[in-house]
């Protein structure tokens, strides 16, 4: 069962000191043997999907079945009830609404002496999406979908790529299909696990390959993004999902107990958390949480979850509860305090945020607007969710005149000599000496 602590406590610091760092650490034995699936698939191509995609997903394919035909996606609108696909158009638009700020300009400024200085922002021509399979192919991850193809639709890629590991039957589920074509994307290939990922990153005979791979997935797939960071660009290296619940003495319990199952019923690995001032309230959320593992959906799953990554932490203070949920850098950090706008100050790590007791986490991942795919494994100590940005790349340029040259010349002629690069060098003052410059 979830354990109960007080903070500060060296019981509590000897948990803490695990959730702190708890970046996962890639066994060797299991990096070698995914290095070893890149490189088979880099000798092989489409033999090696092949062969993969039968050993672990027990599917038969041949090359020309890997991609998904038009008809098979018209088919997929007919299996798929209206509610539904009106739920992934409204889920689209509003993450489009969201995503659509981040967009960034080109820009250029002028300076003394006829300088040009600015940037130009150009999307990557491709993009590879990978959206996990779920329980057989049975539990589409449909909202991860939508938070990968938006952001490169709306970027300007021309060529988005979604893989998938197939079900038995060869097929994908048909609402990945359907919200895969509502929002953008252009080629689906039935092909997931690791190989997909060195499919997306090298290339075979079939599947052409991209400049920017994004998408959650599990350990394999992740230490193959790792393996092709250097080839590609990836979004992040993702762990176990995680939520932290800041909560003061009037916070609903039971709102708190199904935001943590719904973090603990994804992975045994996953942490959920509450850090409370109220006793009381720690009291009634363990006792409710005993009883809804009684009667819920994945309750194995959730019950590792909490045993190994969940607490319900009592601290002196609010304040003192800002400073340990900085420490943790949680992926979602959940306040279900009176006023919580106000607290917005005091955050300095957090991959999202959600404001009050009617923004559970779950809002977040489907329909709210912002970015599902957020950083874990305390990495938001340092960076930031999915956006529109990483299928950008910035382009700076310059232009000097021979007057501005002239007037800063002798300056990048003695930066250069104190590095000691005296080509450097020449190449100013040889132009300073044909215009009659200082020499």
């Amino acid at each position: 069962m979830i354990r109960v602590l007080n903070y500060p406590s060296n019981k509590a610091e000897a948990f803490l000191k695990r959730i702190f760092f708890r970046i996962e650490e890639f066994p060797q034995k299991l990096e070698r043997a995914i290095r070893q699936i890149g490189l088979e698939v880099r000798r092989q191509g489409d033999k090696a999907l092949i062969e993969y995609t039968q050993r672990f997903d027990g599917v038969s394919l041949r090359p020309e079945e890997f991609l998904v035909e038009s008809k098979e996606i018209e088919r997929a609108y007919e299996e798929i009830d209206q509610a539904l696909l009106e739920a992934i158009r409204v889920a689209i638009e509003r993450v489009k609404a969201f995503h659509q700020r981040q967009v960034p300009l080109s820009w250029f400024e002028s300076g003394d002496g006829g300088t040009l200085l600015g940037q130009l922002i150009r999307p990557v021509e491709s993009a590879g999406l990978y959206i996990p399979g779920g329980k057989g192919g049975e539990t589409p991850l449909i909202s991860t979908v939508i938070m990968t193809a938006v952001p490169a639709s709306l970027a300007g890629v021309k060529r988005i790529v979604m893989v998938s590991p197939p079900r038995r039957d060869k097929s994908l589920h048909p609402a990945l299909l359907v919200a895969a074509k509502e929002a953008g994307v252009s080629e689906v290939y039935r092909v997931g696990g690791p190989w997909s990922i060195f499919a997306l990153a090298y290339g075979t005979e079939t599947i052409r390959p991209v400049q920017v791979i994004c998408g959650p997935g599990n350990i394999y797939v992740t230490l193959a993004k790792k393996l092709v960071s250097f080839q590609v660009g990836i979004d992040l290296l993702a762990g176990p999902s995680e939520v932290l619940i800041i909560a003061d003495e009037k916070a609903d319990p039971d709102f708190i107990v199904w935001d943590l199952l719904a973090q603990a019923e994804h992975d045994p690995l996953s942490m959920s958390l509450l850090i409370t001032t109220s006793k009381r309230l720690i009291r009634e959320v363990r006792e409710k949480l005993s009883e809804a593992l009684k009667r819920g959906y994945r309750t194995e799953i959730a019950q590792e979850s909490l045993r190994k990554r969940g607490a319900l932490i009592w601290v002196e203070s609010l304040e003192q509860a800002f400073e340990l949920a900085n420490r943790i850098a949680p992926e979602h950090l959940e306040l279900l305090l009176e006023s919580p706008e106000a607290y917005l100050p005091l955050i300095r790590n957090a991959g999202a945020v959600f404001l009050g007791a009617f923004t559970p986490e779950a809002v977040g991942d489907y329909i709210a607007g912002p970015n599902h795919v957020l950083p874990t494994m305390g990495l938001a100590r340092f960076s930031s969710g999915l956006s529109v940005d990483r299928f950008f790349k910035r382009i700076n340029f310059m232009k000097y005149t021979p007057q501005a040259l002239k007037s800063v010349g002798p300056m990048v002629i003695t930066l250069a000599l104190n590095e000691s690069l005296p080509s450097h060098a020449e190449a100013v003052r040889i132009r300073l000496e044909k215009m009659g410059g200082d020499k």
